[in-house]
């Protein structure tokens, strides 16, 4: 009989990935979709530090552009319009509102970034720039009479990593949700790992031709740590932190804010009836799992929002928060907003053999280049992998013949007692594998207990079963993002329904 794959040096996995966020996810996806053996290890849940505190936002990167980054807003650009095709569910178009501020940056440094932006990448779907005027229904101060118009687009990240890790395990990807990486050494060509999975405390030993460090916040650490080998490049932890209020305006645009340090806050509608405002910018030191919005921090959102919008809010609007950080790498600017979001990539080996890459920054609109990219630097090293293949294939759900109207239609046909914005969740968050659920369910006495936010016992079926949930948190802030709506009760009551599933 042979031995289990990876767990022999004669039968090595090509790939052991190390970190369930984006840029993990779609390496592994693009791997494992590549014919190679990949296993996927996340020390807690899958997008659950910097890949779940984003922006929300597929962007090129408009304020990226005052720094020269032009490589990096094209590429952007670029794949703002392959996620629309991908992932269509979990990625829609956008329209952004800058309000002119004369004082921090002239009309005319606007209109020609603007110009690149719109020229800069191939736009297909998203429509140009414009100025626009604002009248006495805007919901900007009365003393903001112009500005400008532009697309980008929003994005559910923390269920865009959710995904590629779907598509990894459909293409034969061992996932390791819940799983730290503990140490690698090299040994006769080949890296000897071993993992340790955090709910039974069991270590394995794992062998593999190469190894991909996307640890994020924990990229430096990883190796000084666990595989004993100097970093190339020091990290910096650069903070974004969030807050969420009752909605500030009606209609589906967002709106990008100018501060007077230079910074830019977004101000984008959010789960229907609130608005997320974030982000800022400001160094970090500490553990990652830590990091939380600072009182700083939250009076700095308040005065912007204050001063750019007729609702005034205060800290007792807030409803939620979130903070996290940016790994990027050290380029030594003065500035947290100026450093650069460009990832960098650091290949190593031994005799040719046994290759370390360790992924640098980065940022979540580009995670799909970087996997390419990724996996360009390791091609040398491992000959069975095929070619790229994910431009043009839709993500797990996006397969969608008939476009989101299609799928929201189909579902109020065939499930006419769902709530609106219920389907609305299910299609913007899962695309046609809500069906995975939904097949067979006659009435809503057969969706299973409710949990209140539209959560039935079913979807968390769904998730346990598909989408490797095993803590209350995974369902409410990234799988689903309904703990903003849920009360004490129904958080006891769904902790303990999710408790019982654990035991069977």
């Amino acid at each position: 009989m042979d031995a289990l794959v990876g767990n022999s040096p004669t039968n090595p996995i090509d790939l052991i990935i190390i970190g369930g966020g984006i840029n993990g996810a779609g390496i592994a996806a693009d791997a494992a979709g590549r014919g190679l053996k990949v296993l996927i290890c996340e020390q807690q849940d899958f997008a659950s530090a910097t890949s779940s505190a984003s922006s929300k936002l597929i962007h090129g990167g408009l304020r990226y552009l005052e720094h020269y980054e032009f490589r990096l807003v094209k590429e952007a650009l670029q794949e703002r319009e392959v996620l629309l095709k991908i992932a269509p569910h979990l990625v829609k178009p956008m329209r952004f509102v800058l309000p002119h501020q004369p004082h921090l940056r002239p009309a005319w440094m606007i209109r020609t970034g603007l110009f690149l932006y719109d020229h800069l990448g191939k736009r297909e779907s998203l429509e140009a720039s414009r100025g626009v005027r604002f009248d006495e229904d805007s919901a900007l101060d009365e003393k903001i009479k112009q500005g400008f118009e532009y697309a980008d687009c929003w994005v559910d990240d923390a269920r865009l990593v959710i995904s590629n890790i779907i598509s990894a395990y459909q293409h034969g990807a061992d996932i390791r949700n819940r799983t730290s990486f503990v140490e690698a050494f090299r040994e006769n060509g080949y890296w000897k790992v071993v993992l340790r999975n955090e709910l039974t405390q069991k270590l394995t030993t794992h062998y593999c031709n190469g190894i991909v460090n996307a640890a994020g916040p924990w990229v430096a650490n990883v190796l000084q740590n666990n595989i004993h080998t100097q970093s190339p490049y020091k990290i910096r932890l650069i903070k974004g932190s969030h807050i969420v209020v009752p909605k500030l305006h009606e209609g589906s645009e967002a709106y990008i804010l100018q501060n007077n340090d230079q910074r830019i806050v977004f101000v984008i509608p959010y789960l229907n009836d609130f608005s997320l405002i974030g982000t800022t910018d400001v160094e970090y030191q500490g553990d990652p799992r830590q990091v939380k919005i600072s009182a700083t921090e939250v009076d700095y959102l308040i005065n912007i929002i204050n001063s750019h919008f007729k609702q005034h809010i205060s800290e007792a609007d807030i409803v939620y928060s979130y903070a996290g950080v940016r790994p990027l790498c050290d380029d030594e600017s003065n500035d947290p907003s100026a450093i650069t979001r460009d990832y960098t990539l650091t290949l190593s080996n031994q005799d040719n053999k046994a290759p370390l890459l360790s992924v640098f920054g980065g940022k979540i609109t580009t995670y799909r280049k970087l996997a390419e990219a990724a996996l360009a630097k390791l091609t040398p090293y491992i000959t069975n992998m095929g070619e790229p293949w994910t431009q043009n294939t839709p993500l797990p759900g996006g397969d969608l013949t008939e476009g989101i109207s299609g799928l929201q239609k189909q579902l109020q046909q065939n499930f006419p007692w769902l709530e609106e914005k219920m389907i609305n969740r299910y299609v913007s968050s899962y695309g046609s594998r809500c069906m995975l659920f939904l097949n067979g369910i006659q009435g809503p006495e057969m969706m299973g207990p409710y949990f209140g936010a539209g959560l039935y016992g079913c979807e968390v079926d769904y998730l346990v079963e598909h989408e490797w949930v095993n803590h209350i948190d995974d369902i409410l802030w990234r799988r689903t993002k309904t703990g903003i709506m849920i009360n004490r009760k129904q958080f006891n009551h769904l902790s303990y329904y999710l408790e019982k599933w654990h035991q069977i």
